[in-house]
């Protein structure tokens, strides 16, 4: 893959972008769907599309990380980012696989006819409870290590590139 620049500018700094918006968003909607049935139906097929393209997003954007990673100086804050980095895809494989089971769940629920209530609600629970604790530790897990994956690249680009008191002339 030749991704390396867009318009001048590394593709990664474009990319990354993508993952910190659509990361969190799905793993924020997967927990909103796992723990409310009614939103899992209102969301529908949004719900593992959107992990899907997260999914997707993420190799593309470790890629262009190395590739930018073997264009700058090598510095250990760097190296702390792309191996932060690299840990994100199994939590966003786990939000896909568990988001397409929410989806596939919810979706054979709708179209079976409504068992008794209290039949119904005994079969329902256990698999409802596991999949509420699997979204709280995926979702968590996938928003803990984006966080920690943007603070060290953050850290990575400017730790040398600003100044903590303003310039003489500049203005406010």
């Amino acid at each position: 893959m030749g991704l390396g620049l867009v318009n001048g500018l590394p593709a990664h700094i474009l990319l990354v972008h993508v993952v910190v918006v659509l990361a969190p968003l799905a793993a924020l909607a997967l927990i909103v769907c796992a723990c409310f049935p009614r939103a899992a139906r209102r969301a529908g097929l949004a719900l593992p599309v959107l992990a899907l393209a997260v999914l997707v997003s993420v190799p593309l954007t470790t890629h262009t990380g190395e590739w930018l990673e073997h264009h700058v100086e090598r510095d250990p804050l760097i190296r702390r980012h792309t191996e932060l980095g690299d840990g994100l895809l199994p939590w966003v494989l786990g939000l896909f696989v568990l988001a397409t089971a929410v989806w596939w769940v919810q979706r054979r629920a709708s179209a079976t006819p409504p068992a008794p209530a209290a039949a119904g609600w005994a079969r329902s629970t256990p698999l409802r409870a596991v999949a509420v604790v699997l979204a709280l530790l995926i979702g968590a897990g996938t928003l803990v290590q984006v966080y920690r994956i943007g603070d060290s690249g953050a850290r990575a680009a400017w730790h040398d590139g600003f100044s903590a008191t303003a310039h003489p002339g500049q203005r406010r």
